[in-house]
């Protein structure tokens, strides 16, 4: 009896023994697991943080480090689109009350074709004020697109610049941003306008047209005013798409490989 005892103590003494080592090896698992986890996501953090020090202003143009963020699915909220001490517009421009509650229709020609347009006063009033008045003074006959990004989920087509190389006027600008999508979506047909980063009254002469569905992140100041958008022709800017970048290769934001230029823009 006493033997047959000792041994079940001892039974019993190793099979606790057993089961410490396995809770020990279970425990250190989790550790090891959890520790994988944490140095993941720690390498994620460093990724988002990397991309999001890449972004930079607009420059009156989306450029590519905004396309790699809004690839990363980053976005920052809009800010409400009101002046800041000393911001406002200078007689030069239009006042909005010329085109509230309006809609404008009229046809931008390129060279490569015509689009069919329509700008809307009632969700942007100063915008459709600003580029009925251009259209009116013939400013953009002649001038040309200058930029064209191709990416997988960026694709614009850019105009308006006197000078040719995407230079803003510096005594053309305006405000405030109107209609700028919450979301930072501009889908296929949008017409929005350019301007200078964070500046809700950094806009100017240009504007961009939307010919795939894009999203660009906004900035401090916001997003970007959608004053219209295409109703016909758009397959004329996806043709200009189609041809490339000027520089060729794997390029995706550029000068378009084949030129193009405004050859008039009415509104009526």
């Amino acid at each position: 009896m006493a033997a047959s005892s000792r041994s079940a103590r001892e039974a019993k003494r190793r099979i606790q023994q057993m089961e410490a080592k396995r809770e020990l090896r279970r425990q250190q698992d989790r550790r090891r697991r959890r520790d994988n986890i944490l140095a993941a996501g720690a390498g994620t953090a460093a990724v988002v943080l990397a991309v999001v020090l890449q972004l930079t202003v607009f420059s009156s143009n989306p450029t590519e480090a905004e396309y790699a963020a809004a690839q990363a699915g980053l976005t920052s909220p809009s800010a409400t689109p009101t002046p800041t001490a000393g911001q406002s517009n200078g007689p030069n421009i239009p006042k909005p009350e010329t085109a509230a509650g309006k809609v404008f229709t009229g046809e931008l020609k390129l060279n490569s074709g015509s689009v069919g347009v329509e700008l809307d006063g009632t969700k942007a009033p100063q915008a459709a004020a600003v580029f009925k008045s251009l259209a009116d003074q013939n400013y953009y006959n002649g001038v040309s697109c200058h930029r064209l990004t191709t990416a997988d989920t960026f694709g614009v087509l850019q105009c308006g610049s006197k000078t040719g190389d995407g230079q803003a006027d510096p005594a053309y600008a305006w405000g405030p941003l109107e209609n700028t999508p919450p979301d930072n979506k501009y889908p296929a047909g949008t017409i929005a306008v350019a301007r200078t980063g964070d500046n809700a009254y950094g806009n100017g002469t240009q504007f961009f047209i939307v010919y795939k569905d894009t999203t660009i992140p906004a900035d401090s100041a916001g997003g970007y005013t959608v004053v219209g958008k295409v109703t016909s022709g758009l397959d004329v800017v996806t043709k200009i798409a189609a041809a490339g970048i000027k520089t060729g290769g794997n390029a995706t934001d550029g000068a378009p490989a084949e030129p193009v230029t405004i050859d008039s823009f009415s509104l009526k």
